[in-house]
């Protein structure tokens, strides 16, 4: 099994130097882990994408529509990696509404839920069928000093 984790830039705002960046950085990521995927059966990336790929994914879409990690382009990004051939793990099972990654630090968002799902596990098609479940881990977003993202947990039946 191959593991890849990556950190997608933030892109800051729309028409923004930083943001044509990060879909630069989207473009030539997508082409690397089509190569990737070709090469590997079982391939698995991870990581802070910055993309909430759908407005299920959002607290309140209409408040973040067509900002930065949920704009069109962003989006078609993250659908583009899908095309290639990878499943968000996540969306593989049944999740219950509201089921985020992220939240600001500020506003008490995290009390509130009022975050995103930016924080994803892509699979190849063979980790697709031997995948047994995957969600968010809040438990420790609540600690102490906690990091602003909560870990996405996947979990793997025999890979044999």
């Amino acid at each position: 099994m191959r593991v890849v984790c990556l950190y997608v830039p933030n892109g800051q705002a729309p028409h923004s130097e930083k943001y044509h960046y990060k879909l630069a950085w989207l473009d030539a990521a997508h082409a690397w882990l089509r190569d990737e995927l070709a090469a590997h059966e079982r391939l698995a990336v991870l990581g802070d994408f910055n993309v909430a790929p759908e407005d299920r994914d959002v607290h309140n879409p209409k408040r973040w529509a067509g900002q930065v990690l949920v704009s069109g382009p962003e989006r078609e990004a993250f659908r583009g990696l899908l095309d290639v051939g990878f499943q968000d793990a996540f969306r593989l099972f049944e999740q219950p509404p509201g089921a985020l990654s992220w939240w600001n630090y500020g506003a008490l968002a995290f009390p509130r839920n009022w975050g995103l799902r930016i924080d994803h596990v892509l699979v190849s098609p063979a980790l697709a069928q031997v995948c047994q479940a995957c969600w968010v881990d809040r438990e420790p977003r609540a600690h102490e000093c906690p990091s602003d993202h909560a870990p996405v947990v996947a979990e793997f039946g025999s890979l044999l």
